[in-house]
């Protein structure tokens, strides 16, 4: 494996900045990596940049909206992590897919992880390890015979309309479970 291709940015930095400030050091690292690719690829277009994702993903590469999607409270909680893996990781997605033939290209397939590699000098991880407990919360609890489970707003929406689910320890269907009346929800 090679070095990383982009600098690591200063964590102490980078821990200082207000969020215009964090958000305008995200824009920039990106612009580095688009930089970077068009070495590779000179036609790349530059992609538009978003802070509206939410949920357990830091990054999505967006080529409907024609940019990268970025979650701005793991961003924030995971600064020079995510500056550092995710965003070569969407720009990598971004090139593969404006690639020939990389409409057809697996999204964590050979020619991604050939970017990630040869390219970044990063290790092709598929997933992040980010703590997700602020940026998804699942505020809803259902129960099997063994455990607790907890759902975001929407599955808890798709299974109020007739999706069930099962638990993968014990098989046994989950039944929502309904806090006392008595008990503070948060």
């Amino acid at each position: 494996m090679t070095a990383p291709a982009l600098p690591a940015p200063d964590a102490t930095r980078l821990d200082a900045l207000d969020r215009q400030a964090l958000h305008r050091a995200l824009i920039d690292r990106v612009e580095a990596a688009w930089r970077l690719c068009l070495e590779v690829h000179p036609a790349l277009p530059r992609p538009a940049v978003w802070l509206d994702l939410r949920g357990k993903s830091a990054g999505q590469a967006h080529f409907g909206r024609g940019g990268l999607r970025f979650n701005p409270v793991l961003l924030d909680e995971n600064r020079l992590a995510f500056l550092v893996e995710v965003v070569p990781h969407e720009m990598a997605h971004w090139l593969v897919h404006h690639l020939e033939d990389g409409e057809r290209a697996r999204p964590h397939g050979r020619e991604w992880q050939t970017v990630m590699r040869r390219l970044f000098g990063l290790p092709p991880r598929t997933t992040h390890r980010f703590d997700t407990g602020r940026s998804s919360p699942a505020p809803y609890r259902y129960r099997c015979g063994c455990r607790e489970h907890a759902f975001t707003a929407r599955r808890h929406a798709l299974a109020r309309r007739g999706s069930r689910y099962r638990c993968r320890h014990c098989a046994q269907t989950l039944v929502y479970y309904a806090p006392p009346a008595f008990e503070k929800t948060v």
